[in-house]
């Protein structure tokens, strides 16, 4: 991918033979819609800036519907940083600038007439250590709603219900649903707390910050089944280190590195069976078999 001049140039896998080149049938007006409602986000040359500092440069891609989006690269190449624009996270960092376009089924996120806090409900977000808050289980989850002014303890009891069931804990907690505080739950449990917490608020979007590197591995496997269950009804953006999870649970991977000006940039995007085992670019492939980062 062309990233500009200061960017360090990649060598490119080619074959030495000549392919068959097939041109695609014109698409019709029908393929065209479907294929637009099929992107949930989309980004046209996004420059993240923390004052003079740019963290990740002119990075266009789109995430489908209902899929799982993994964020790979090296630390410092700017994944979080990205992963954050999507709901304007960056907003709360002094100093920090947007620059390009961030769209949700084509709406820029980025224009001041946008309610941030609609946005937050709609794009949720669970990050790298489970924070869950300093109260019961129940009123973790139904924090949210209650902020949003549901008042009605039945429907109220439904929606922690069914949030802590699609986050595969109801069973765990149900019978300390109003008793036990959610600080304590084990480190597990309380990332899937977060979950349901998330999930609570009706989100269209759920992103996630290495959730599961705190985390043990039979924790982890079962934050990763949970990614797999949610990707029936939403679309995740996940960021890990962990190159296992990416190829288990993601149907895109996006693989950033930096520049020598120390700017992180997009190298390649593309289906993760094909980035894992037929990159495109040479980077890619020296990321992935482990000989740097």
């Amino acid at each position: 991918m062309s990233t500009g001049e200061e960017m360090p140039a990649t060598a490119i896998y080619t074959e030495p033979v000549l392919r068959r080149v097939e041109v695609a049938a014109p698409r019709t007006a029908e393929a065209a819609v479907a294929e637009a409602d099929a992107i949930k986000i989309s980004t046209e040359h996004v420059s993240i800036m923390y004052g003079e500092k740019v963290a990740v440069r002119d990075v266009s891609l789109t995430v489908e519907a209902r899929s799982i989006l993994a964020l790979i690269g090296p630390s410092g190449s700017g994944k979080s940083t990205f992963l954050r624009c999507f709901n304007r996270m960056n907003d709360l960092i002094p100093g920090a600038s947007v620059q390009g376009e961030v769209c949700l089924e084509g709406e820029n996120v980025m224009d001041p007439d946008v309610s941030v806090v609609e946005l937050r409900r709609r794009v949720g977000m669970v990050f790298q250590r489970p924070n869950p808050f300093p109260m019961s289980i129940y009123e973790n989850v139904a924090y949210g709603p209650r902020r949003r002014g549901q008042k009605d303890r039945r429907k109220l009891d439904e929606l922690v219900e069914t949030s802590l069931k699609r986050a595969a804990l109801w069973d765990e907690v149900k019978d300390d649903l109003r008793r036990k505080s959610g600080l304590a739950l084990s480190g597990g449990q309380q990332q899937r707390l977060c979950i349901a917490r998330v999930l609570a608020t009706d989100p269209e979007v759920i992103l996630m910050d290495e959730p599961a590197s705190a985390l043990d591995p039979v924790s982890t496997l079962r934050i990763e089944e949970l990614m797999r269950e949610l990707r029936e009804a939403y679309t995740i953006v996940i960021v890990t280190h962990n190159m296992q999870q990416a190829a288990r649970v993601s149907d895109v991977t996006a693989f950033f590195t930096m520049a020598e000006d120390r700017a992180g940039y997009l190298v390649e995007v593309g289906p993760t069976g094909r980035i894992f085992t037929r990159p495109n670019e040479r980077l890619t492939e020296d990321y992935i078999s482990g000989r740097f980062g």
